[in-house]
């Protein structure tokens, strides 16, 4: 069991990952550098995100994918560790807000472990947001959402998406018509290979491309 912060601040952290294993983590980043620079690659975000979620003033709970890992990067004295619930990404979300206001918390955000252009000031930001807002939205340049943050439950945003597609956040949208909701910068995740080619941190995972090519090509 982790360290909760101060009580009254009633601010919950909810981190989704998934877990680090060869062949299954962003696999769509792998189908261009491969499998094992692609977990390199998730590691290096995953190590980000520890990061920039560590200083804040909240609960912290990590949410692992398939099962909890004990000894990871993720310290259990700053970071309580669950289990995903439910049969689709809507549904485990769905039940870890439900499970985090039943806890008490008034203002719980969401992120993945995906996402280099996060920053502890935009997490703050999303936070500060809530007080004055039923929901907010980090919109992702794919369609999707990086960040989602309820000071009170709304099932609907749960429900009947097609997760992973580009109608995410306009379907979500719909669903807030009559709720206030403050929308974050749009940023980008780390999903395919033009999401990092160009950025320079990234490089070193990327040096062994074009032999990785040659051999992937030459083994066909």
């Amino acid at each position: 069991m982790g360290l909760k912060t101060d009580p009254k601040s009633k601010r919950l952290l909810l981190i989704f990952t998934r877990n680090p294993e060869l062949g299954k983590c962003k696999t769509r980043l792998a189908a261009k550098i491969g499998d094992q620079a692609a977990l390199d690659v998730y590691v290096f975000l995953l190590e980000h995100t520890r990061k920039i979620t560590s200083p804040l003033n909240a609960t912290k709970q990590v949410y692992y994918s398939e099962e909890i890992a004990q000894d990871d990067l993720w310290s259990s004295d700053k970071y309580e560790k669950k289990q995903q619930v439910g049969e689709d990404l809507g549904l485990r979300m769905q039940n870890a807000f439900a499970e985090g206001f039943a806890e008490g918390y008034k203002h719980i955000l969401i992120i993945g472990s995906d996402m280099y252009d996060l920053s502890t000031r935009d997490l703050e930001g999303a936070f500060n947001a809530l007080e004055k807002n039923e929901v907010v939205l980090g919109p992702a340049e794919d369609g999707g959402y990086y960040l989602l943050g309820l000071s009170r439950m709304h099932d609907a945003l749960f429900q009947n998406k097609q997760w992973g597609t580009e109608t995410v956040l306009e379907d979500s949208l719909a669903d807030l018509k009559d709720t206030s909701y403050f929308l974050l910068e749009v940023k980008n995740d780390v999903d395919y290979y033009e999401d990092i080619k160009d950025i320079a941190v990234f490089k070193p995972f990327l040096t062994h491309l074009n032999e990785w090519q040659k051999n992937r090509l030459t083994n066909r």
